[in-house]
């Protein structure tokens, strides 16, 4: 316990590993609002490094940190301290990425834009409880297409070459098309 929480109460501390560092203070301090106690990782080596001196009783990871997967670091955590409550946040959700967040040791998981509302809802709600919202808009040709793109370049281990050959085009094509609106 931290002497910042009131008598009587268990200190809510949190660990929210983002590497957009923009979004990442953005959640702290909105957290913060709600008497959370927050400490911010960018990567699985900075999350380790946070767990040798804390015990966090909640985690916010993001399933892409950089070329890292925020899987390992959902184990690791679930390894930690088997009763951390751990959202997972993603840009591009799939079942299958879903599925293994859950068996790792995460509560559950959120398709980005999530706000804090969403988290901390997603904290007290268990897997089986997960709601996938319906969107009233419908979306566009070219968003379909840029979420499979990115989906298969996730397959892939990010290799422009075997993504153009599973999605049937030009590799330079692929390219063109990431140049536009790659998302790093």
């Amino acid at each position: 316990m931290s002497d910042e929480s009131p008598p009587g109460q268990v200190e809510r501390l949190l660990l929210i590993v983002e590497d957009d560092a923009a979004f990442a203070r953005t959640l702290k301090r909105s957290f913060e609002r709600r008497d959370y106690r927050v400490l911010l990782a960018v990567n699985a080596k900075a999350a380790q490094d946070l767990l040798q001196t804390t015990r966090p009783g909640y985690a916010v990871v993001d399933l892409k940190l950089g070329m890292d997967s925020g899987l390992s670091v959902v184990q690791a955590l679930h390894q930690h301290d088997a009763q951390m409550l751990i959202v997972v946040l993603t840009g591009f959700a799939s079942i299958a990425t879903a599925v293994e967040a859950i068996k790792l040791g995460a509560c559950n998981y959120l398709v980005k834009p999530s706000n804090t509302d969403d988290i901390e809802a997603a904290f007290t709600r268990g897997p089986s409880e997960m709601e996938v919202p319906l969107a009233a808009r419908s979306t566009s040709i070219k968003t379909l297409e840029w979420e499979r793109i990115h989906e298969t370049l996730a397959e892939t281990g990010f290799n422009i070459s075997e993504t153009a050959r599973r999605l049937g085009m030009h590799r330079r094509t692929l390219a063109r098309k990431l140049g536009k609106r790659w998302v790093p």
